[in-house]
């Protein structure tokens, strides 16, 4: 059974993970970069150790460091949160060969996720739909041009070895096609410093849902509903809901065996998530396996009454699954706001500095999961992210009327956020009705409207403080009216 867990990551994640450990008696190990020395995850777990400088290349992604962090604290098991080594197969190799309990799927099955062609291959032999595209990888941008040609304009240039919204392009023409070839090839050798690239048709008016899956070492697999996503910048997520608009209980039980077909295709254990485009006609397409825990994955916790963490270190055990695909009910409705760290103005450019004061909000059916608290700092070595505000209602209604005011409590001091532009979002008809898409912002015109709040609050607080000193004016005149009298005798019974 795992008894020290080293958790290879940072921020609200780290913590987060350390906390179910810690409820289960589990002892946990933090790794800090010298950017991070005074992190609160550094604090909370049992032990620390530093394992470089700020840059991730030198710390949270420098394998070495990480194993000989486990090596002298003795960690039988190995958490990777999200991003940094989290889909890293040849880190999740290097623990299974060194004895380590990597809490996630199996190396080979890591690999076969990651890799989006293998991967795409494995779900058409399953029988799992997938977008319209290259039967396999192109060699160059003239094959990638004949594709595009025969299965129609407009399409998506993705790398394999893309992911969180990096290594894709949308071209609409030939020119287009062309430039994001040699684009999309650049990105991809700087991320990982190799190039594999597919041609994919692009769906317009599509929302993204996600399923959460979850299978045991003997085979058990499940789906634990879906999170829409559709609402993004960049091809990155910043609201998740669950359940999604769209999907009736029908297609949660046909989507949802289309999630275990695909968890068993790849020969997958633990958490994950498989990712699938919707249509406007209502087809569902499967994108991508994500071989880790989600960022969203709260919002799920709270519609199913699970920890997901510790439904991972379970697995990670050898212990089945505690239930059925029948045993699990939705309860309720769930939102999650991803409170970031950037200037919805400034293209959403990183917004990095001392944070001297913030203001977590509170209160029934609302959980923030963050590192933030006053006196620390937004790193700009690191993700944007910063805390991740989630509400709970009986309905989407109430989840939704939660979520506005949480997000009108949290008050962070030193720099942008992304608070304003959510209000913005929760606020239109388009979303109180359902109507997402992944090009929400531009379909709807989102940073314009955001703009006329913003002028209309800023109106209002104007209007506000000219009444507040107008009133000021009028106390003071009748207070010095009053010390008039008083001075005249009046108040002492004299008379005038």
């Amino acid at each position: 059974m795992i008894e020290k867990v080293l958790v290879a990551n940072r921020g609200e994640i780290a913590l987060r993970v350390i906390r179910t450990c810690r409820a289960l008696g589990v002892r946990t190990v933090a790794v800090y970069s010298d950017e991070d020395a005074n992190a609160l995850h550094a604090k909370k777990a049992d032990e620390s150790y530093r394992i470089g400088e700020a840059a991730p290349a030198r710390s949270y992604l420098d394998q070495d460091r990480i194993l000989e962090a486990a090596a002298s604290s003795g960690a039988d098991a190995v958490h990777p949160g999200y991003g940094f080594l989290s889909e890293n197969d040849e880190f999740a190799l290097r623990c299974e060969k060194g004895g380590i309990n990597f809490i996630g799927p199996p190396s080979g099955s890591m690999r076969l996720c990651g890799d989006k062609m293998e991967c795409k291959a494995a779900m058409l032999a399953a029988g799992v739909p997938t977008v319209p595209g290259s039967p396999g990888l192109v060699g160059d941008a003239d094959e990638a041009a004949g594709i595009a040609a025969e299965i129609g304009y407009p399409v998506l240039l993705k790398s394999v070895y893309g992911g969180g919204g990096r290594g894709i392009r949308l071209a609409a023409a030939e020119a287009e096609l062309r430039s994001a070839y040699d684009t999309v090839t650049a990105e991809s050798i700087s991320a990982v410093g190799k190039s594999a690239i597919l041609v994919e048709k692009f769906l317009e008016k599509t929302r993204h849902i996600e399923y959460q899956m979850a299978r045991d070492e003997r085979g058990g697999t499940v789906h634990i509903f879906e999170r829409e996503c559709s609402i993004q910048r960049r091809n990155q997520k910043l609201i998740e809901q669950t359940p999604s608009p769209a999907v009736d209980p029908e297609t949660r039980e046909r989507v949802g065996a289309l999630v275990v077909k695909a968890a068993e295709a790849v020969g997958y254990s633990n958490l994950g998530t498989a990712e699938f485009l919707r249509a406007d006609t209502g087809e569902f397409y499967f994108i991508e396996i994500n071989a880790r825990l989600q960022v969203e994955h709260p919002i799920t916790e709270m519609v199913s009454g699970l920890d997901l963490v510790k439904l991972q270190l379970d697995i990670a055990n050898g212990e089945p699954l505690p239930f059925s695909q029948a045993d699990l009910k939705m309860n309720g409705c769930a939102i999650e706001c991803r409170i970031n760290a950037e200037d919805t103005f400034l293209d959403f450019a990183p917004s990095t500095g001392p944070v001297p004061d913030v203001t977590i909000p509170s209160g029934p059916g609302v959980r923030c999961d963050t590192y933030l608290h006053p006196g620390c700092a937004v790193s700009p070595f690191y993700d944007s992210l910063m805390a991740k505000l989630c509400t709970w209602g009986q309905t989407f209604e109430e989840s939704r009327l939660r979520m506005l005011a949480a997000l009108g409590d949290f008050y962070v001091r030193g720099v942008e956020t992304s608070i304003p532009l959510y209000r913005t979002i929760l606020r239109t008809e388009e979303y109180r009705e359902g109507r997402l898409s992944t090009d929400f912002l531009k379909r709807y015109g989102i940073i314009g409207r955001l703009e006329a709040d913003m002028r209309a609050e800023r109106g209002a607080a104007r209007e506000a403080a000219a009444v507040a000193a107008a009133l000021r004016l009028e106390l003071a005149a009748a207070a010095a009216a009053e010390g008039a009298r008083d001075r005249s005798g009046w108040r002492r019974g004299l008379g005038p």
